[in-house]
């Protein structure tokens, strides 16, 4: 996992130096099909991709984006209607039967549909109008991280030339040197507050909500700790009773519109007693952890994502864990 972490700015760079023509293409695709909404296809991480696309496609490009269940097709046998639309299916693997079938389903019906995976060969790949190889090279660690940041950087790409936004572009080209960079952030005070503590909360809003979850699943993969993942907005309606002297929360905050709220919600928190660590430069009673801010909006919360990725993996080794080796967990996960 360790390496792998190391290894995420390169995999970015030879991804978008390998796959500019693919990208462009498939956006030439999409801007052809002009779909009234997009869809995706996708479970457990790869669905927490899918959840961060959702923000970038609604923001820029002004198009309803929504996650099919894969049971509707494999277990309940529904045909949706998805003529006018565009679907976006992501697995690591591209072997997982219900999203397979999912897939199929979509482009049966008249969707146009893409494939990122990292096996351009898989049986999703082969199933959908187009495949994009996110070329990650073979993970080995159970949690996926190197093929997360490329999942979600495939799918920036893919939406950036389709809706030839050229400053999105060009934050995408300046991304491998961010990542770098982020690689070196030191968020070890967290570490320190989550001594004696086997839960806590991950807030973020927007885009670096989906980051949020994809956070407190690596915390249950890695760190046998509890974490929950909650909008900074729907963490006041109900979770935050919980919330008590010393209690963690990590709040992901990129330099978007949504970062004042974010803090408002970590000023009450923290309010509370908890223990409250931010990415934000704002002032604020939570304390703040060191980010790398990248030139856009949107590539933020993939920086932040690499820190933690970090920070995660020794936490994981500092709490007597090994992080490539999770209890009851396999690399391939394949369902019905």
């Amino acid at each position: 996992m360790h390496a792998e972490i190391a290894s995420i700015p390169d995999v970015v760079a030879r991804l978008l130096d390998e796959s500019g023509d693919i990208l462009r293409m498939a956006g030439s695709l999409m801007r052809e099909k002009n779909p009234a909404f997009l869809a995706s296809i996708a479970r457990g991480s790869s669905d927490h991709v899918s959840t961060y696309l959702k923000y970038t496609t609604e923001l820029t490009a002004g198009v309803p984006f929504a996650s099919l269940g894969p049971s509707i097709a494999s277990i309940y046998g529904v045909q949706l209607k998805l003529a006018d639309a565009a679907c976006i299916a992501i697995s690591q693997s591209g072997k997982s039967p219900d999203i397979v079938t999912m897939a199929e389903m979509a482009r049966k019906s008249g969707a146009l549909t893409y494939a990122i995976s990292n096996s351009p060969d898989s049986p999703l790949a082969q199933t959908c109008d187009f495949a994009i190889d996110i070329l990650a090279g073979a993970e080995k660690s159970v949690a996926a991280t190197k093929t997360f940041v490329a999942s979600a950087v495939a799918g920036l790409g893919l939406i950036a030339n389709w809706t030839n936004d050229t400053e999105l572009l060009s934050a995408l080209d300046q991304l491998p040197r961010c990542l770098a960079d982020a690689l070196a952030c030191d968020w070890s005070p967290l570490a320190q507050a989550l001594e004696g503590h086997d839960s806590l909360f991950v807030i973020g809003r927007g885009p670096s909500s989906a980051i949020a979850s994809e956070v407190a699943l690596k915390f249950k993969e890695t760190s046998a700790i509890h974490a929950e993942a909650y909008s900074a907005a729907e963490v006041l309606h109900g979770p935050v009773a919980i919330v008590g002297e010393a209690f963690p929360v990590l709040a992901l905050t990129a330099r978007d519109q949504a970062e004042k709220s974010i803090i408002e919600t970590c000023d009450r928190i923290a309010g509370q007693g908890a223990s409250v660590f931010v990415t934000s430069t704002s002032k604020t009673t939570a304390t703040a952890l060191p980010f790398i801010a990248t030139p856009h909006r949107l590539t933020d919360p993939l920086a932040l994502l690499v820190s933690f990725y970090g920070f995660v993996e020794a936490l994981s080794r500092h709490r007597g864990l090994n992080p490539d080796q999770p209890p009851h967990l396999r690399k391939v996960t394949e369902t019905i």
